[in-house]
């Protein structure tokens, strides 16, 4: 099956880190820091792995490095523990 890739969008510069939710099939999620030297996709995999409680190793930007619209893979989660932990 592998593992699960997820579209988030990034919204840089918040005021809060914060996981929005769903908008559609696209996981919205706000970073405080700029979108200047990586800052914010390093933001963004902290908070993934902060609220998943996992490794940061197991949470992987393949495309989208320069973009708001990134694809993660997350390895060695399920989709349907993934999709839970995100909807709560």
């Amino acid at each position: 099956m592998g593992d699960p890739v997820v579209s988030v969008k990034v919204v840089p510069r918040s005021s809060i880190n914060q996981i929005v939710g769903f908008e559609g099939d696209i996981l919205k999620v706000k970073v405080k820091s700029a979108p200047v030297d990586g800052l914010a996709n390093r933001d963004l995999i902290l908070l993934l792995s902060k609220c998943l409680k996992v490794a940061r190793e197991r949470i992987e930007i393949i495309s989208g490095h320069r973009s708001r619209l990134k694809k993660i893979r997350f390895h060695s989660i399920k989709e349907d523990d993934l999709f839970l932990l995100f909807n709560r």
